[in-house]
């Protein structure tokens, strides 16, 4: 006999019915974009329903993927600038995160509102106003320029905010009797603490900016220095072509790297996630 307390057998087929259906809708673009980078250009567009090639040609589009054009060049790129873009956004924000989760001062509630409603402004908005600045700052066309309109992210404070909000105050009180300084406290006490968020925080910034494409867009120009998706477009444009058997094999590539670095911190991406969406 159920419990009245717990879901009937028939709403438990069916909510993983509708979990199963809704996974299916999203991973068949990426099985499509997997079987099309394995067959020959004659076999993309025809007839019929075909994941699976008749003549492999996996070996063939792999090999165009990274040679016709500098594929590795531009994921190194994508690393370098995720990475410091990720760097420098938690030097930022997870002090800022500190101070309004613990600390009391002058304008605190003002300066709070100000940070929650930059989240409600789209990055386009300001694109141009940042285009300018780097222009004449004679920043535009280099890494820098990919990397400085981040540095500071209002949903890094926000979410390692709700996060340091529920490390208790004992443990700050403890650290400061110990002759721990503010500063010194945030690396060396909250940092290790708030890790889970940190790792949440890190998986969003990454997954965003590895995939950013509109930003690069606007300031890179140097083939060299694209970064992943806008190194695709270079591909599609000066190689590939309408061969999409290479490009999809391309962007299986860029894609990889995300894939592996969600599946190695996804418990702790999880559970940051959990805990900074309960804390006050």
């Amino acid at each position: 006999m159920t419990s009245p307390l717990q879901p009937s057998l028939a709403w438990r087929i069916f909510r993983h019915v509708v979990l199963m259906s809704g996974a299916v809708v999203f991973l068949l673009p990426f099985v499509w974009m997997v079987s099309t980078s394995l067959k020959p250009a004659d076999e993309i567009f025809t007839e019929g329903l075909r994941l699976l090639p008749e003549r492999w040609a996996a070996i063939e589009n792999y090999r165009r993927a990274l040679t016709d054009v500098p594929l590795l060049r531009y994921l190194w790129n994508g690393v370098l600038v995720c990475a410091a873009i990720l760097v420098l956004q938690i030097v930022v924000a997870l002090p800022a995160a500190y101070c309004f989760a613990k600390l009391k001062f002058a304008g605190k509630r003002l300066s709070w509102t100000l940070v929650m409603l930059s989240l409600m402004i789209p990055f386009q908005a300001t694109a141009i106003p940042l285009y300018i600045m780097l222009y004449h700052a004679g920043l535009l066309d280099t890494l820098a320029a990919l990397v400085i309109p981040f540095i500071a992210s209002a949903f890094g404070i926000f979410l390692l905010r709700q996060f340091i909000a529920g490390v208790p105050d004992d443990l700050i009180h403890a650290a400061r009797l110990d002759g721990m300084r503010e500063f010194e406290l945030v690396w060396r006490v909250i940092m290790p603490a708030a890790k889970p968020a940190l790792i949440a925080f890190s998986i969003f910034s990454v997954v965003w900016h590895w995939n950013d494409y509109f930003w690069p867009l606007l300031v890179i120009n140097t083939m060299d220095l694209a970064t992943p998706p806008l190194g695709t477009m270079f591909f599609k444009n000066e190689e590939a072509g309408t061969d999409f058997g290479p490009l999809m094999a391309g962007t299986v590539i860029i894609t990889l790297p995300l894939l592996v670095f969600f599946l190695i911190a996804q418990k702790r991406f999880i559970e940051g996630v959990t805990l900074s969406g309960v804390k006050g």
